[in-house]
């Protein structure tokens, strides 16, 4: 009977070390090309190459822009500015629960309203009344170089603006906040 040898790189546990060997070879290789070519760009001048990888991503900022601003402008006559996303335009829908403003300008404008509290800045002219839905609702508005403020209760519809104002003057509605 023969007897195996135990020497040398046959079978099934040599043929895993020269591949091992050999991808080890190919890695410092390519290691080497990438080390000797790190001071020059890929164009060959001598512009140094630098990493970045090793830098910090950029940082992402909220701007709380209102989305879609400008085509709601051109269709609509007002300009949403600013808000935090919980008081959002929407289509008037009787009996939905909805934040109505009335102007003269735009007839009614209708807001979704969620979460506890939420605020959005606006340019609505000529608005003479509000009707608040489940939150207590508080409107800043702008006539001339006057501001004025009206809470308007939950559940509940009140006059402002031109229409409580003495001399009826077309007020700009500018900001709306709600609290629950």
């Amino acid at each position: 009977m023969k007897q195996k040898s135990r020497i040398g790189t046959s079978g099934v546990k040599g043929r895993f070390l020269t591949r091992t060997a050999a991808a080890a070879a190919a890695v410092g290789a390519l290691a080497w090309v990438v080390g000797a070519n790190a001071d020059t760009s890929a164009d060959g001048n001598d512009t140094p190459v630098r990493a970045v990888a090793g830098e910090a991503p950029g940082y992402v900022v909220e701007d709380f822009a209102y989305p879609r601003a400008d085509k709601i402008l051109e269709e609509q006559g007002i300009l949403l500015k600013r808000g935090d996303g919980r008081i959002v335009l929407a289509p008037c829908e009787p009996g939905t629960g909805q934040l109505e403003v009335y102007s003269r300008a735009t007839s009614s404008v209708c807001f979704q309203v969620t979460g506890s509290e939420g605020w959005l800045t606006m340019e609505i002219p000529s608005v003479y009344g509000v009707k608040a839905n489940e939150y207590a609702t508080e409107v800043d508005m702008t006539v001339g170089d006057e501001e004025k403020s009206f809470d308007v209760p939950a559940n509940s519809w009140k006059a402002v603006g031109e229409s409580a104002d003495e001399q009826g003057r077309p007020h700009m509605l500018v900001e709306i906040r709600t609290a629950k």
